[in-house]
C-alpha cells in the first residue's frame, strides 16, 4: 500500500515587516521542516488584515488556515500537523483551531500542536532564555513589552510578571500594550526599582509594528518616550521571540508532540 501522505502546517498570525520576517517565522518553518524530513511544509497566517496588506503592497497571497489545508487536501495530504507559532491560547489561537476542526474531515488524520506558552515548563525556558540573552545589570530594568489580548488567556501576563520574581529576577517585568498589566502599572514597579537604566524589549514572536512604534517609536505616548519622560536612560533590543534558538525549540518540541499523535492514531 502506498504510503500515506505527511505534511507540516506552520500557521503564524504574520507580519508585514520583511526583515524580521526573515529572522523570525522564516528561521521557524526551516528548521520545522528539517525535524520533518520528507514532510512538505505549508505556511497560513491567521491575519487577514496583515495578508491583505501583503497582497496589495507586494502581490504576495498568503494563506489563511482553510485556504491552506484546501491545497494540502488537492495536493494528496492525508495526514496535518499543524503547529502555530502563537503566543497563547487566545483567540488567535483558537480561530484556527476551529477552522482546524472545520476542515478535517477532509483528511484521514489532522493534528493541531499547542503554542509557546502552554505549561508552566514553556513559561519558565522563554523567561530564562530572554533573561539570559539580554542579562540586565541590578541597577537596570528589563520591561519586555507583549500584546495582551480581551480573551481571558491574557492573565498568562500577570502570571509571567509573578514567576520572574519567583525565579530570582526582581528587574524585569512584563506589561502589555492592549491590555493588562498595563504601561502605567510597569512604570510603577520600575519606579519602585530605582534603576539607572531602562531596557525595553518586545515579548513578541516577530519584532514589527508593535516593536518598532509603540515600544522604541518616538511619538509621546511611545514605551520609550514615557520612560524617558519618568527620567531614566532607556535602551531598546528589538528583537522578536522568534530569534531565539531556545525559544523556537519550545515550538519543535510541541511540533513534535503533534506528530506523535498521528502516529499513535495510524
Amino acid at each position: 500500500m502506498e504510503e500515506k501522505r505527511k505534511a507540516v502546517l506552520a500557521v503564524s498570525f504574520g507580519t508585514s515587516y520583511e526583515e524580521t520576517r526573515k529572522k523570525t517565522l522564516d528561521v521557524i518553518e526551516q528548521e520545522m521542516q528539517a525535524a520533518c524530513p520528507g514532510w512538505p511544509l505549508y505556511r497560513a497566517w491567521t491575519s487577514g488584515m496583515v495578508r491583505k496588506k501583503i497582497r496589495e503592497r507586494d502581490g504576495i497571497e498568503i494563506p489563511g488556515v482553510r485556504q491552506a489545508l484546501e491545497q494540502m487536501q488537492a495536493d494528496g495530504i492525508r495526514q496535518v500537523a499543524v503547529q502555530p507559532t502563537h503566543m497563547m491560547n487566545g483567540f488567535e489561537y483558537w480561530k484556527l483551531y476551529r477552522e482546524v476542526e472545520e476542515m478535517q474531515d477532509r483528511f484521514e488524520q489532522v493534528s493541531v500542536g499547542q503554542p509557546l506558552l502552554t505549561d508552566l515548563d514553556d513559561c519558565d525556558r522563554v523567561l530564562q532564555e530572554l533573561a539570559q540573552a539580554i542579562s540586565p545589570a541590578e541597577d537596570e530594568a528589563l520591561v519586555l513589552m507583549g500584546h495582551g489580548s480581551l480573551h481571558y488567556a491574557n492573565f498568562v501576563y500577570a502570571a509571567l510578571d509573578y514567576r520572574l520574581k519567583e525565579l530570582g529576577y526582581p528587574n524585569i517585568h512584563i506589561g502589555t500594550v492592549e491590555a493588562w498589566p498595563s504601561l502605567k502599572s510597569v512604570q510603577a514597579h520600575v519606579r519602585e526599582q530605582h534603576p539607572g537604566k531602562v531596557i525595553l524589549a518586545p515579548f513578541l514572536m516577530v519584532a514589527g509594528d508593535h516593536a518598532t512604534n509603540d515600544l522604541a517609536g518616538d511619538e509621546e505616548d511611545s514605551w520609550k518616550s514615557c520612560f524617558e519622560a519618568d527620567g531614566y536612560q532607556v535602551e531598546c533590543v528589538l528583537r522578536g521571540l522568534g530569534e531565539y534558538p531556545g525559544i523556537r525549540q519550545i515550538l519543535l518540541e510541541h511540533l513534535q508532540e503533534a506528530k506523535k499523535v498521528l502516529s499513535e492514531r495510524t
